[in-house]
C-alpha cells in the first residue's frame, strides 16, 4: 500500500522520514494532487543506475542498426584470453 501524505505533514518531517524505506516511498501531495516523491537513496542510486543502463542499451542497439551486428563468435575471440578482476 503507498504511502501517501499531505504536505503539510512535513511540518513533522521526523515522522515523514521514518516512513520512507527501500522500496517504500513516501508521496506527498499538495491540494490533493501528487506532488514530490521522498525515495530511499539506494532506490534513487539504483533508477539511476538503470537509466544509464537502458541509455547503453539504446545506444548498443542503435549502433548495431547503423554500422552492423558482431557476431557471437567474433566477440568471444575479441575477448578469449583476457583476464577480468
Amino acid at each position: 500500500m503507498p504511502k501517501i501524505k499531505p504536505i503539510s505533514d512535513l511540518r513533522n518531517y521526523n515522522e515523514v522520514l521514518r516512513d520512507v524505506s527501500v522500496g517504500g516511498p513516501v508521496f506527498l501531495t499538495r491540494n490533493g494532487r501528487g506532488r514530490y516523491a521522498l525515495v530511499d537513496i539506494a532506490d534513487y542510486e539504483k533508477t539511476q543506475a538503470t537509466i544509464k543502463l537502458m541509455s547503453e542499451l539504446t545506444k548498443g542497439r542503435k549502433s548495431g542498426e547503423e554500422k552492423g551486428w558482431l557476431l557471437h563468435e567474433d566477440v568471444k575471440a575479441h575477448f578469449a584470453g583476457k583476464i577480468y578482476e
